[in-house]
């Protein structure tokens, strides 16, 4: 599956994404001591919701436009994210992670973004140029691992492919059990698009047979059944999410379903632990 976020952006998978990594990392910031935040597949930082790409598919009107509209106070932080590249109330442009990561920055925070296409990565650059983010041109596993564990005894590894490799799932999974030897107390963040029930059921087995003490499964299905042939929703695997994320997730969960849930469908989205 193909999955370049400049043809996605602001749709429902990045309201969700964006939404709780924008709570992760609050809840990590309780503690004063610095976070060292690594986006290892980092795109263009910024994206134009008016542009062809995004233009193509529109799916930014089922994304951070009904986000926009909901009243719930619960996305607030999220409207917030993307109101800060925006001049006016309507967003025009739409955040990646590299630059939602910027914003909640504190000085003693440390924000390395890595991308591998030589386009998107000098796109990349330009965006961040008035930030601390360092910018990497490297391949996203071997940077994974070779910055593990980092200076800073905490920090969130933001693992988020366009899964155009066949293999992308098996290179996750094996770059995850190696950065776990690494720095086994580290938090991280895979990011993926859900298509297919049975093919995520199968990676679920595969990630249960690493053995991880505390790994949560977010799923997000857009539809009561699956869709053939279509983007049916999108998830994240978070290895070590903090106390206090995991006790705010349950109303923030409902609120991004009742604002993201399409028409005639009630939406899905929860959260449970991968156990064996």
């Amino acid at each position: 599956m193909n999955y370049r976020h400049s043809f996605h952006a602001g749709n429902s998978a990045d309201v969700v994404k964006h939404s709780l990594l924008i709570a992760l990392v609050r809840a990590l910031q309780l503690k004063q001591s610095a976070l060292t935040l690594i986006d290892t597949h980092a795109g263009c930082g910024l994206y134009d919701l008016g542009g062809e790409e995004a233009q193509r598919t529109g799916e930014a009107a089922q994304g951070v436009l009904r986000a926009f509209a909901d009243p719930s106070p619960l996305l607030d932080d999220y409207r917030a994210a993307v109101h800060a590249v925006n001049a006016g109330a309507e967003p025009r442009l739409y955040p990646g992670s590299p630059q939602v990561l910027a914003q909640l920055l504190r000085s003693q925070d440390v924000l390395i973004l890595n991308e591998k296409h030589p386009e998107d990565a000098h796109t990349l650059r330009s965006v961040m140029r008035g930030t601390s983010a360092a910018v990497h041109e490297r391949d996203a596993y071997e940077l994974w691992l070779a910055l593990l564990p980092p200076r800073s005894p905490r920090g969130v590894v933001v693992v988020d492919p366009p899964y155009e490799q066949t293999d992308e799932r098996e290179r996750i999974t094996a770059t995850l059990a190696a950065a776990m030897r690494k720095w086994a107390h580290g938090v991280t963040v895979i990011w993926y698009p859900l298509k297919e029930r049975a093919v995520h059921l199968r990676w679920k087995t595969h990630l249960r047979g690493l053995s991880i003490p505390k790994m949560l499964s977010v799923e997000h299905w857009l539809y009561d059944s699956d869709q053939p042939g279509l983007y049916n929703g999108a998830g994240l695997f978070i290895v070590n999410p903090p106390y206090a994320f995991t006790e705010a997730l349950p109303p923030l969960l409902e609120a991004l379903r009742a604002a993201l849930a399409p028409e005639g469908h009630s939406g899905e989205i929860a959260a449970a632990w991968l156990s064996n």
